[in-house]
C-alpha cells in the first residue's frame, strides 16, 4: 500500500504550520505547505490547484490555519476545500465544522443548543440596545464576529461615562454587522486551553496573565503552564467540542467564581500551548491520527 499522501492548509513558515508538516514528511515521506492564496478551483477541468500540484489528488488535507486573519471571505476558501472534500479528499476537520467555527456567532450558537455553560451574550443591530446591554452587565466585552486571539476586542466597563461607550458602539460598528456582547467574568488571571485529538482528551495547559492586560492571551504578554483539570473540567471541554465535528482542537475554558465557563471553541487550535504548558507534543499526535484515520477508512490513492 502507497503511503498517504497528506497536505497542511496553512501559513507557509508559521511554526505551527511547519512542525505538522514535518512530522508527516518524516512518516510518509510526502510534504506539501499549501497557502490559499494561491490557490485556484478549475471547475471545468475539476482540479483544485497550488503551484502545480492538484490537491483532488492527495489522501488528506489537514486545515491548520485557512487565513492569517478570520474574515467573510475566510468562508470561501472553505467553500472552494469543499469541492474536493465532496469528490473524497479527507478533511481534517471537515469544512462544515470548520465553517461552522469561523464566524462567532454561529459558533456560540452550536455550545447554547448543546447546553455548554457561558458567560452571557447578547447579539443585536441595535446601537440602542446595545447600550442599555452594556449597562445592565456593568462590565461587557465586544467582540467581533471573525477574529483570534482577542484582536479587536473592546472592553468596557461600569466606570465608562455613556458618550465613551456610545463612541466605542459606533467605532465598532463601522466594521462590523452585529454587536456581539459577551459580559466580563472574573477570572483568577488565566484562562484554560484543553487539547482533543479526534474527540479524545489530550491535555491542558493555563494562560496566565502578566498583569498588565485584561486578556490572559499569550500576543498580550501571557505565559503557559500546566494545569491538571478533574474529571468533571474534562467532561465539560470533552461536551464542549462535541457540539462540532473536528479532528483537532483547543477548549477555551476560564474558572469563575461561578463555575467554568467555556469562551469559545477554537476551528484550528494551537500546539504550543501544548508543548511548553505540558510537554506534550500535540503536532505529532495530530499527525499519528490523521495518518492512522486515512489508513483506516479507505486505500491510499496511486
Amino acid at each position: 500500500m502507497n503511503k498517504p499522501k497528506i497536505g497542511v492548509i496553512g501559513i507557509p513558515g508559521k511554526w505551527s504550520t511547519e512542525v505538522l508538516a514535518d512530522h508527516l514528511e518524516e512518516q510518509t515521506g510526502f510534504r506539501a505547505v499549501i497557502d490559499m492564496n494561491q490557490v485556484e478551483l478549475r471547475l471545468d477541468t475539476q482540479q483544485l490547484m497550488y503551484q502545480g500540484l492538484d490537491l483532488m489528488t492527495l489522501d488528506g488535507l489537514i486545515i491548520k490555519k485557512i487565513s492569517e486573519v478570520y474574515a467573510p471571505a475566510t468562508e470561501d476558501r472553505i467553500h472552494m476545500l469543499s469541492y474536493a472534500e465532496r469528490a473524497g479528499v479527507k478533511m481534517f476537520s471537515p469544512t462544515q465544522s470548520v465553517g461552522n467555527l469561523i464566524n462567532r456567532l454561529s459558533g456560540t450558537l452550536a455550545l447554547q443548543q448543546g447546553q455548554i455553560p457561558m458567560p452571557k451574550t447578547r447579539i443585536t443591530e441595535n446601537p440602542e440596545q446595545a447600550f442599555l446591554t452594556i449597562r445592565e452587565f456593568g462590565s461587557a466585552i465586544l467582540k467581533p464576529l471573525y477574529s483570534t486571539k482577542a484582536r479587536g476586542m473592546i472592553i468596557l466597563t461600569q466606570d465608562d461615562s455613556d458618550d465613551f461607550i456610545r463612541h466605542a458602539l459606533e467605532e465598532y460598528r463601522q466594521n462590523q454587522s452585529i454587536y456581539y456582547i459577551q459580559q466580563t467574568v472574573k477570572l483568577d488571571g488565566r484562562d484554560l486551553g484543553m487539547v482533543f485529538v479526534g474527540g479524545d482528551y489530550l491535555c491542558t495547559y493555563a494562560r496566565v496573565g502578566n498583569g498588565d492586560s485584561w486578556n490572559t492571551t499569550i500576543n498580550s504578554g501571557g505565559r503557559y503552564e500546566l494545569f491538571v483539570p478533574d474529571a468533571e473540567l474534562i467532561e465539560l471541554g470533552r461536551r464542549a467540542q462535541s457540539c462540532y465535528d473536528l479532528s483537532f482542537t483547543t477548549v477555551d475554558i476560564a474558572l469563575t467564581d461561578q463555575g467554568p465557563v467555556v469562551f469559545e471553541v477554537s476551528a484550528f487550535g494551537g500546539f504550543k500551548g501544548a508543548l511548553e504548558g505540558c510537554g506534550v507534543d500535540a503536532a505529532k499526535v495530530y499527525a499519528d491520527y490523521v495518518l492512522k484515520e486515512c489508513v483506516l477508512k479507505g486505500d491510499t490513492k496511486a
